[in-house]
């Protein structure tokens, strides 16, 4: 008797159901021989290569918006990466070994060195993968690995989902996504939300799993064999359409909706989504790819290109949250054996003060440019005095609004002394569940733990809510968890004033707090904050 049902992590709501198709896990790996008769020639071929699959991936980028627009320009540019084209092009002359078969290597190279990193650089070992595979099949003349062109509505199952496949999916035809691999916030789970696919991850053994058809619930994370001419179920669209544009629940409650961006693009699609401002602008694009510190008038102007969509609206700034996890070539850090628990984010700031201050200036000159009502957040704050210290900087700098992030327990923990040296906190839950539980929150096999409904997250969440409004000031919430209709009730109830996530969650969300009244929120917390577990708490919150 077959299995009639595998569990795993619900990442994106809705339940839908359909006939199944497997994706390609990945390109079989190329042999290393036979040895080019001239290396050389072999060698030229694969910057071009490398140009075609990069044009395509600009060409899908294009096309997109908001997360998958950001996430396909950040694929093609590894594509067209010239040090990745170059170790490749030596491994060619130097082994005597085909142009496909270099490509493989070097790309695994650089995929080892991402994963010992950790953290931010371990989230795109993925990524590489995918340029590897496409390159290859480029070289090759195949089609390269991944989602196949649907004839019908149909239900994915994979070990994992390259990002640029799952940004460029077609919503009318993937009914629900079911992976292997990944987590609360992988790039998987981020999109599904984006488009409003139900998915479920970290499921073992999906790609096994023996069904012609399955039902597919991304809030309890249930995937469940059906009869294969059972009808096709489509998810039933969040009411985002109906939601008038101002977050507040049924009686009047003010809560923010509000979006969370990186990029020029991303600001542009959150405003279009109707976003009342952003509750996270992370400033890193600015650092990335460049051998040393951008200058105070190039940061300004990139940072105004963010801040004009949202003229006279809310923004918080999030300072550079980089470290050994996000190594940026010109802080010259060293190596640390766990770069998680390293010099990153408020500590690089404590370090290079100047960096931190330049970066002020340009913010400053920013707000002075576009007129927008900013705030200024630091990432990574683990003591009251960490937030003290950041506090008066920020006010040096002529900006008056200053915020911290409490992901760290510690934080959390001192909610109430950390509000004394500042004017707000927001709740980044993706790294505060990571701490919390010590659990990476990239990796499969732990995803569970990294479950925004667990109640040991919950708690701390409702303790500096306790804080803020023991203290008046506001506590929201920028983390993935906010995207989430069902649980953003819930962080309501525990006392966010505002919450902030992808631009293609927005409207679901403002519906979904407008739907309900504010003791509807505070009797689902109680219900969600009593559970012994993570599906547990999610039942007790939509039966309250």
């Amino acid at each position: 008797m077959h299995q009639p049902q595998v569990s795993g992590v619900g990442v994106s709501p809705g339940r839908a159901s359909g006939p199944v198709v497997r994706v390609t896990e990945s390109i079989e790996e190329p042999a290393s021989t036979p040895a080019p008769d001239d290396p050389h020639a072999e060698a030229a071929r694969i910057a071009p290569a490398a140009q075609a699959v990069a044009a395509r991936l600009e060409s899908m980028a294009a096309a997109a918006s908001g997360d998958a627009a950001t996430i396909l320009t950040t694929t093609a540019a590894m594509a067209a990466d010239p040090a990745l084209v170059s170790q490749a092009e030596q491994l060619v002359t130097a082994q005597r070994i085909p142009a496909a078969r270099a490509v493989y290597e070097a790309a695994n190279n650089f995929a080892q060195a991402l994963s010992s990193a950790g953290g931010y650089m371990a989230e795109r070992v993925r990524d590489i993968q995918d340029v590897r595979d496409r390159i290859i099949a480029e070289l090759l003349g195949i089609e390269p690995p991944g989602v196949p062109n649907l004839e019908r509505p149909s239900v994915l199952i994979a070990r994992d989902l390259a990002p640029a496949d799952t940004a460029a999916l077609d919503p009318a035809r993937v009914l629900a996504l079911v992976t292997e691999e990944g987590g609360p916030t992988s790039h998987t789970a981020i999109l599904a939300r984006s488009l409003r696919i139900p998915a479920v991850v970290a499921v073992k053994g999906a790609l096994s799993f023996e069904a012609e058809a399955v039902s597919v619930d991304g809030d309890t994370g249930v995937v469940t064999a059906v009869a294969k001419d059972a009808p096709v179920v489509t998810a039933t669209e969040a009411a985002g359409a109906e939601w008038n544009g101002v977050g507040a629940t049924s009686d009047g409650r003010r809560v923010k909706v509000l979006a969370n961006v990186g990029a020029p693009a991303d600001a542009r699609a959150a405003a279009e989504t109707g976003a009342e401002g952003v509750g996270l602008f992370r400033t890193e694009f600015c650092y990335l790819d460049v051998d040393s510190e951008p200058t105070v008038d190039e940061q300004r102007a990139a940072y105004a290109a963010v801040l004009e969509p949202f003229a006279g609206k809310p923004v918080i700034v999030r300072t550079l949250d980089a470290g050994a996890d996000k190594p940026l070539v010109f802080l010259s850090q060293e190596a640390e054996p766990n770069p998680a628990l390293g010099v990153r984010g408020i500590r690089v700031s404590i370090e290079r003060t100047g960096v931190l201050d330049r970066q002020l200036e340009a913010i400053a000159g920013a707000v002075a440019q576009t007129q927008a009502d900013v705030s200024v957040m630091a990432p990574m704050i683990a003591t009251a005095e960490e937030a003290a210290w950041f506090a008066e900087r920020v006010r040096a700098a002529g900006l008056s609004r200053v915020g911290v992030m409490i992901e760290v327990p510690s934080a959390a923990l001192t909610a109430r002394e950390v509000l004394d040296a500042v004017d707000f906190v927001s709740l980044g839950t993706n790294d505060l569940a990571q701490y919390t539980f010590a659990a990476d929150r990239q990796l499969g096999a732990v995803a569970a733990l990294n479950d925004p409904w667990q109640p040991a997250l919950l708690r701390l969440i409702a303790m500096v809510g306790e804080a803020a409004k023991e203290k008046g000031k506001p506590a929201g919430v920028c983390g993935e968890a906010a995207a989430d209709p069902l649980l953003a009730r819930v962080l309501v109830g525990l006392g966010s004033s505002s919450l902030s996530m992808n631009a293609g969650s927005v409207r679901a969300v403002g519906a979904s707090i407008a739907s309900v009244t504010f003791d509807d929120c505070e009797r689902a917390a109680r219900a969600a904050l009593a559970a012994p577990t993570s599906v547990a708490a999610r039942v007790a919150a939509k039966e309250a």
